[in-house]
């Protein structure tokens, strides 16, 4: 790119050159002498600097302010983002030793100013200043170019025949097959069971009789025998009594990863696949499996069907290798967490299981309460437990004490085995093995009046907890009562969602003024930063705060955030800005325990900026200004705060 270079004051550039490797290592005569020889140059938003295979290079360009991003165009057209390169960085340096064209394309991304190093004093440089050269070849080597063209290689191959990635590129309605076989309600069991086996299909959709377009509910193979065969059933009734309604569907631009998410969590084998309102077919979950082998969907069934709670001990170890492999695959972070919490639901959900049976019934309805990060289904690498039990008021002094007796022995042994699967023990005493987290509905709903009448810490503390509750097993009717109450009493008086208000401003970004990362000085995490207290509680508390004042039921984040925005609480910009750094930082996180597991170390929160690429720094500057913007929707909604 030949651009409008001028000549730069040699002090600016010695100034700058003086804080930057390797020049700030140059004997200071030489530095001015370097300094009087470079120039500056301007290029706007956009400008190709170099283009792969085509551009020769007469400068090191080095970025005195702005960005640039260099990546390699494929025969079609895609781009596969290599760097990114921001101030007191540079361009062009290999392509100048090696005597090459330009290996990558380089393009800005904003206003960019470059002071421009001329090719011959560079490599007069390299020639004459051992450290100098020394710098430049350790930072790079022939395998930064090999390595490029291997992700090239890798990305063809991933469009073309590497299944691994099928899962999150291809869409549901490719996987469609046929269009859906249906059948009206008002046709025989015999007939449906006629047409299922011509066809040689395992589910029928259901329509209204003389109208096709209607469907009204599904019939599937496992219908068949689990309530027809079963039960000696009458083959002449209606196919209406024994169909499951209303049909699931997911929408055919939905990745395979979102259709195979909705299964597992509802515990379904079929999907209907809709586009523009109308269904174009029936997908299984064994049109899932073929994609990508079984294992996220094999595990969950084999999950299912333990018969013993020691057997559910190693099944539990599975799950951190299953999540490794889709952080490896390409899965979003919103994708991994809810996976986790699938699977993660469905050990907790079969121990109980299995522990009723041991135990006997309970004497009263219960429900087991998942709260915190579980209750957010926001879970990483072995999240410590959070939970708590609830149960229907005894109508009597001796029912009180028969609760009290079933529920402590239930509780101690469900903690006990969640910790011999691998779920450690909260160090706070957020479980349902201590009494206080261990109580019938009324006390429930005095607890959540008490915390939202008054604002002390530890009320508030409670409040960031304990509000983000969901079932984890048991009656859902019961956590429903307790989710009306607390709407119920936020309405009355919304005084301590403003204290949270407070709480949630009072944490300040992790950047400095001239958005340095701010890390811990000294101690066990000297240099680094947490990114889940600084980064993502912000978003974490913010999608509490507006979920409890406009009695928005979600508790995932991402879902609040989803919700806020549909219902035009949120911008849409501002609600996309915050989804991407939310799970940018996700991502991050995930990536940095699973680089610590494989080093043999227990997963923490605790990142050190330095650690990550020059686009990652980038990314997580972005995301964590995105706090700003969302601590001013609070001012605004919050002005006395």
């Amino acid at each position: 790119m030949k651009g409008n270079e001028r000549a730069a004051a040699p002090e600016i550039v010695a100034e700058f050159l003086g804080r930057i490797m390797p020049f700030k290592e140059l004997p200071l005569d030489t530095l001015r002498q370097v300094a009087r020889q470079m120039k500056v140059d301007f290029f706007p938003k956009g400008t190709r600097l170099l283009q792969a295979g085509k551009s020769e290079i007469h400068y090191l360009y080095l970025i005195q302010q702005g960005g640039v991003k260099s990546f390699i165009m494929d025969d079609e057209g895609v781009e596969t983002l290599k760097d990114f390169r921001g101030e007191g960085d540079y361009i062009g340096a290999l392509g100048i030793i090696r005597g090459a064209l330009a290996n990558l394309d380089v393009e800005t991304v904003e206003d960019t100013f470059c002071f421009l190093l001329p090719k011959a004093v560079f490599l007069d440089l390299i020639r004459n200043q051992p450290g100098f050269s020394q710098y430049y070849l350790k930072s790079f080597s022939e395998k930064v170019v090999a390595t490029a063209y291997s992700e090239l290689r890798r990305h063809r191959m991933g469009r073309s025949g590497d299944s691994n990635l099928y899962l999150f590129s291809i869409q549901v309605g490719d996987i469609v097959r046929q269009a859906p076989r249906t059948i009206a309600a008002d046709a025989s069991i015999r007939e449906a069971a006629a047409k299922m086996a011509e066809f040689r299909v395992a589910s029928l959709l259901i329509h209204e009789p003389g109208d096709e377009e209607q469907i009204i509910g599904i019939v599937t193979d496992r219908d068949l025998r689990n309530k027809v065969l079963a039960i000696g059933r009458d083959y002449n009734e209606s196919i209406r009594a024994v169909m499951s309604s209303p049909v699931a569907t997911v929408l055919s631009e939905s990745t395979c990863f979102d259709a195979l998410l909705k299964m597992m969590s509802d515990s379904i084998h079929h999907l209907a696949v809709e586009r523009k309102d109308k269904i174009v077919g029936v997908i299984t979950s064994h049109d899932i499996a073929l994609l990508q082998g079984h294992a996220p969907y094999a595990l969950f069934k084999e999950i299912g069907r333990q018969q013993s709670i020691e057997g559910l001990h190693p099944l539990s170890q599975k799950i951190p290798e299953m999540i490794r492999n889709l952080i490896k695959e390409g899965a979003r972070a919103g994708h991994i967490a809810r996976m986790i919490a699938i699977l993660n639901d469905q050990i907790l959900a079969r121990l109980l299981t299995l522990l009723e049976v041991e135990l006997g019934p309970p004497p009263v309805d219960y429900c087991w309460l998942l709260v915190g990060s579980e209750g957010r289904r926001e879970q990483t690498f072995r999240t410590d437990q959070d939970n708590a039990i609830i149960y229907e008021d005894p109508t009597d002094e001796t029912q009180a004490q028969e609760c009290e007796a079933y529920f402590v022995r239930f509780a101690q042994q469900a903690i006990d085995h969640l910790v011999q699967c691998g779920y450690p023990l909260c160090p706070g005493g957020i479980m349902a093995v201590n009494p206080k987290w261990r109580q019938p509905l009324s006390v429930w709903k005095d607890y959540f009046t008490h915390w939202t009448a008054v604002p002390e810490p530890e009320e508030v503390l409670n409040a960031t907890i304990f509000f983000d509750f969901r079932v984890g097993f048991g009656k859902a009717a019961l956590a429903d009562a307790l989710r009306q109450h607390l709407h119920e009493v936020t309405r009355k008086s919304e005084l301590h969602l403003l204290h949270l208000a407070r709480q949630c401003m009072a944490a300040r970004i992790p950047l400095s003024f001239f958005k340095n990362f701010i890390v811990e000085k000294d101690g066990e995490h000297k240099n680094k930063l947490d990114i889940k207290v600084q980064g993502l509680t912000p978003f974490v508390n913010f999608s509490r705060i507006l979920a409890l004042k406009h009695c928005i039921r979600e508790t995932n984040t991402l879902a609040r955030l989803q919700v806020l925005a549909k219902e035009q609480i949120l911008s849409e910009e501002l609600w996309k800005e915050a989804v991407d750094a939310y799970e940018m930082q996700m991502q991050v996180r995930l990536v940095h325990q699973l680089n610590q597991m494989d080093a043999g170390e227990q997963p923490d929160n605790h990142i050190d900026p330095a650690d990550l690429s020059e686009l990652d720094r980038r990314m997580l500057r972005d995301a964590f200004e995105v706090i700003e913007r969302l601590h001013g929707v609070l001012k605004t909604i919050f002005p006395a705060s």
